[in-house]
């Protein structure tokens, strides 16, 4: 029996997706729910299974493809059994490409070992985890090419005039075509700057007592809540939902010459991936407690990294909390993800002397960045907004009596 495999229905914010990476080719056997191929859209990638046993008959999208929602990728016939000796045959005929499957590595490095004939042992990953990144192939590529030509070059002959001087090394360039993710992530950051009053404005938080809370209770906590770990990204989205309620303008989106003001806090939370900057949604964050919240991240960031995010994690969003801080960042001004009018900033905790009372005192400072859309919010809004936030992560107390 022949069964079709099509494309997964995209939403109406998904115009088309392109054929990233096939995990099987024509004629392997494949097992049902067995990753087969990855699409990749302008928000996700989305991966799609065998619905049953059988093999590969026919592949009509290669790789590189644009397609369109629930279009046909490929057929199985159901019950078909690969041969041992035609698997055996298979994969010594291209050991790179089905060692390369099993890789720990983005479907951009994958792409990348196999057009060189790499193997997953032959690059070291930089990536979470040991994965491998783009990069990393780069790299390796880069490294080899020197290598390959040293041992190329003749034995050295001793000169007979004056020395000539020779290059120190190979200046290499490689153009490659941006992934579709990355495109759509460049183009909504430059409209965000062209269609958009962004302006920034900044505050500093005194960490001390939110890091003695931590101290105290993280141990206690993470007993109780079945191993979640205590952060900061819990009190911020927190303390942001209480600011929100307070400053509903900087929960409200611009559609038109209409505002909207939403009446629930949908908090986005920016994630790095090695596909690029996504930030999946924490929906009525309002209504989670701060072990809620920090579950819930934890369980995006690794279907972030693994590519697991689907169209839904990244519906929506009134509202958007991005750190910086674990890279290192000190002070910077986050962009605007639109439609939303406001996003925070959080930036690495740096010790520094502070006068207290008339007293210089060394305390664990960070710097708060808002970036807002001007249309909208005015300095006087934006500025107690984040005074608000500051307030609350000073005095953890404030976000559970909602002062």
């Amino acid at each position: 029996m022949t069964i079709e495999i099509k494309a997964p229905a995209f939403p109406e914010s998904v115009a088309d997706g392109e054929v990233a990476t096939w995990h099987k080719q024509e004629g392997d056997a494949v097992s049902r729910d067995e990753l087969i191929v990855e699409i990749e859209t302008d928000k996700v990638v989305m991966e799609v299974v065998a619905p049953a046993d059988g093999v590969i008959a026919k592949i009509h999208a290669s790789e590189g493809t644009i397609i369109e929602s629930e279009q046909l990728l490929a057929t199985i016939e159901a019950g078909a059994v690969q041969s041992a000796s035609s698997a055996t045959v298979k994969s010594a005929e291209n050991p790179a490409a089905a060692t390369a499957k099993g890789a720990q590595a983005g479907p951009a490095a994958r792409t990348l070992m196999e057009e060189h004939g790499l193997s997953a042992s032959d690059v070291k990953g930089s990536g979470k985890g040991g994965r491998i990144t783009k990069e990393d192939v780069v790299s390796h590529l880069g490294a080899s090419s020197g290598r390959s030509q040293e041992s190329a070059s003749p034995a050295p002959v001793a000169p007979t005039t004056s020395p000539v001087a020779t290059p120190s090394g190979e200046r290499v360039e490689r153009r490659v075509p941006m992934t579709r993710m990355r495109a759509k992530i460049a183009e909504r950051l430059l409209d965000a700057t062209q269609q958009t009053a962004m302006l920034t404005t900044f505050n500093e938080v005194n960490m001390a007592p939110l890091m003695e809370l931590r101290r105290k209770y993280k141990d206690q906590f993470e007993k109780t809540h079945n191993g979640t770990r205590l952060g900061f990204m819990g009190f911020f989205v927190k303390a942001a939902c209480e600011a929100l309620k307070r400053f509903p303008e900087v929960n409200a989106s611009i559609d038109g010459n209409d505002v909207v003001y939403h009446g629930y806090q949908d908090i986005g939370v920016a994630v790095s991936t090695d596909n690029g900057l996504v930030v999946p949604v924490l929906r009525d964050a309002d209504f989670m407690s701060i072990a809620d919240v920090e579950a819930k991240i934890k369980e995006l960031g690794l279907k972030a990294r693994g590519n697991k995010l689907t169209i839904e994690d990244m519906t929506g969003g009134t509202f958007t909390v991005t750190n910086g801080g674990v890279f290192g960042s000190l002070m910077s001004t986050p962009i605007l993800n639109p439609p939303q009018t406001g996003i925070l900033g959080m930036h690495k905790i740096q010790e520094r002397p502070m006068a207290v009372d008339g007293q210089v005192v060394i305390l664990p400072m960070m710097y708060l960045a808002l970036s807002y859309d001007h249309r909208l919010i005015d300095g006087k809004t934006a500025v107690q907004f984040l005074v608000a936030v500051k307030d609350l992560i000073e005095d953890p107390a404030r976000i559970l009596l909602q002062l």
